[in-house]
């Protein structure tokens, strides 16, 4: 039996601790003015991605929005760290504003999931110092079928910067972790470039909000993507009077309605007119009563179009500070939207 003598290792004595990680470690320190610190390290780094798009990084994000453009398959993100946790909001981000795109996890892929990826793709891969190994396999994947590759990384002379079709390559900056070492300001910009990647191809591909309605059938969102004329009152429900009508009818119409007022419509039929309360307190006399309504009425109404968002609507009604409004096609009244009607349907 072979014998290993054990040499007694010299022991060291502990380093002390500096001021500034002694605070950390013990909880000192004002946590507002962490969080400003912080906050401010971020807006400093995206200030300096900001520059870097007036030049080549502006180049390679124009080409990165044209390569997905180009293909006629999915956009493959892929991560691994807080850039895979980045990638996946990249992936969501870019599937829900009409750009095909799911996240491939870089282990899994070199288990299997590569057969997910087709030759017509484009892949999106995140890597803050562009060295993670497990991207190996996508990479080469990537170069052996030819199959554009958009690197996002801070590493240009990187594995994956070298290998890229396109480079973003974000600048070096400071983690707001005290030890700059937990990924923090660089997730931020990663993310942030990753939200201007999606919002350009949102653009560039005329995305509107109806089909944007149409991948969020879902929650608050969805109200906020009614349209007028899903939540307006049509028929008989539209409080109309013609413009012949004299004040003492249009009081008794007003009364019966629930909106505080009614439309005037021409011969044709045409919106011409509105009585409101308003409209009734500045008249308000002796003679009101005999008075026909186009004497009364404000002229040329503030309209909205049926098929406008009825959030769009809310903002009008709220800067014209007037709670009904009515709605109209080839300028004849279709509906009346209520300021209730759109609380009802969680607009506001």
């Amino acid at each position: 039996m072979s014998h290993v003598t054990a040499f007694p290792i010299a022991q060291k004595p502990p380093k002390a601790a500096s001021p500034r990680l002694h605070a950390v470690a013990a909880g000192e320190g004002d946590p507002r003015a962490i969080a400003v610190r912080s906050l401010r390290l971020g807006m400093s780094a995206l200030d300096e991605v900001i520059a870097l798009l007036d030049g080549d990084l502006g180049v390679a994000f124009e080409r990165a929005v044209e390569t997905i453009l180009s293909v006629k398959g999915r956009v493959i993100v892929c991560g691994i760290g807080k850039s895979g946790h980045v990638g996946r909001k990249l992936a969501a981000t870019l599937a829900s504003t009409g750009t095909h795109a799911f996240f491939v996890h870089p282990t899994e892929a070199s288990h299997g999931d590569l057969g997910m990826i087709a030759a017509d793709d484009v892949i999106v891969a995140l890597s803050w110092s562009g060295e993670t190994v497990e991207l190996g396999d996508l990479v080469s994947f990537s170069r052996r079928f030819s199959i554009p590759l958009i690197a996002i990384t801070c590493n240009a002379d990187s594995t994956l910067g070298r290998a890229a079709d396109v480079l973003l390559a974000l600048p070096k900056v400071r983690e707001s972790c005290p030890h700059d070492l937990a990924p923090t300001t660089s997730s931020l910009i990663q993310l942030a470039l990753g939200d201007a990647l999606a919002v350009a191809l949102v653009e560039q591909r005329g995305f509107t909000s109806a089909r944007f309605k149409t991948l969020h059938p879902g929650g608050t969102l969805a109200a906020r993507l009614k349209t007028v004329r899903q939540l307006m009152h049509t028929g008989d429900e539209v409080p109309l009077v013609p413009d012949a009508m004299v004040m003492s009818d249009v009081l008794i119409e007003i009364t019966r309605r629930r909106y505080g007022c009614v439309g005037v419509v021409d011969a044709d039929g045409h919106l011409i007119g509105i009585v409101t309360d308003g409209d009734l307190r500045r008249h308000m006399g002796p003679a009101i009563l005999d008075t026909t309504v186009q004497q009364v009425m404000t002229a040329a109404p503030v309209v909205v179009e049926a098929d406008l968002l009825a959030s769009a609507a809310l903002e009008v009604m709220n800067r014209k500070r007037i709670t009904a409004i009515f709605v109209v096609e080839a300028g004849r009244p279709a509906g009346i939207l209520h300021i209730h009607d759109l609380l009802r349907a969680g607009v506001v």
